[in-house]
């Protein structure tokens, strides 16, 4: 099998894998000084960017949460607008909020989908590891829960869902889980969005066998993630990245709404992907595939890739009929 990038992505690519493979240090720290000459930041600004315009709202600034918050100039023109809980990708060890890889997929998801984006800044591994992630992007959901008024008036808490891609999708299961058991008083998630969610377990599967030389993650770079990020002492079938394995929680009784969930076919990942799929249909879970055969593992962050764009609509599509309860 082979595969084909399109020459406008695979300088980006290039820079991308080469920039996290050698800030990752071999004792499982991150060399965050080399990184920060990749890894470009972005200010929020109040004058329209591609027609959205951005603002910052700090939760508490001594473990550095906060969000930005996203509002396309579409959102003035209606009364009722999607809220999207976005929660960023990059092996729960680098980008933040407002990174610009992340402000790229934030100003297409707001102006796309015309809606309301809170972008959720985590605290990062190593220096942070499980389950701080975790915590702070439930915090997030029960700060907007308690103080919606910060959002714009057409941010509607009745139709909010919860979008991730690769570590994002990891973190969206697991907030889903805790949102299932909390009493929220304006917030009802309607919908996740899983991309190319970051799972894994001790097995070695087909596709990490197989997909070696694939670009942005392989299984060095998973693995190094997961001793980065894991509890000293865990294995891979730890409950927070085997999400069916042997530890897992039981998720019989969680209320998980609809999920869109997205596999590339050039994904080392793919395999666990797919099982996850299978265990939460088994769990009586409604959830719909979608799987683009020629993408790679984050494929969503990079514009020249034919699969980008096909995404979005597949998205916006979800969005628009969950909304309307006709999925």
């Amino acid at each position: 099998m082979s595969y084909n990038i399109p020459w406008k992505a695979r300088i980006p690519l290039f820079i991308f894998s080469t920039a996290v493979s050698a800030s990752c240090r071999p004792n499982f720290t991150v060399n965050r000084r080399l990184w920060s000459f990749f890894d470009f930041k972005v200010p929020a600004s109040q004058t329209p960017q591609n027609g959205v315009k951005t603002s910052d709202i700090i939760i508490d600034s001594s473990r550095d949460l906060w969000f930005r918050l996203y509002v396309p100039s579409s959102a003035s023109n209606t009364t009722s607008s999607p809220t999207i809980i976005y929660m960023h990708g990059g092996g729960f060890c680098f980008f933040t909020a407002d990174s610009i890889a992340t402000e790229m997929r934030c100003q297409r998801l707001a102006s796309e989908l015309e809606a309301i984006i809170v972008s959720v800044n985590y605290r990062l591994a190593p220096e942070h590891r499980f389950p701080c992630q975790y915590e702070d992007c439930f915090d997030i959901l029960k700060f907007i829960d308690e103080n919606f008024g910060c959002l714009p008036p057409s941010a509607d808490p009745n139709q909010c869902f919860l979008v991730g891609d690769s570590a994002g999708g990891n973190l969206i299961h697991h907030s889903a889980i805790r949102a299932s058991g909390y009493d929220f008083q304006k917030l009802k998630i309607i919908g996740l969005i899983s991309v190319q969610p970051f799972f894994g377990g001790e097995e070695r599967t087909e596709s990490e066998i197989r997909l070696v030389g694939t670009p942005v993650l392989n299984v060095k770079l998973a693995d190094w993630f997961w001793k980065a990020f894991l509890p000293d002492g865990s294995d891979r079938d730890h409950r927070a990245a085997n999400v069916f394995g042997p530890k897992s929680d039981n998720i019989s009784g969680v209320k998980f709404p609809a999920m869109l969930l997205v596999i590339g076919g050039f994904d080392t990942l793919q395999d666990w992907q797919r099982k996850y799929y299978q265990w939460m249909k088994k769990e009586g879970k409604q959830v719909y595939l979608v799987e683009y055969p020629n993408a790679i593992h984050g494929f969503s962050g990079f514009p020249d890739l034919p699969e980008y764009s096909l995404f979005f609509k597949e998205m916006k599509n979800f969005v628009k009929k969950q909304y309307r309860g006709i999925i």
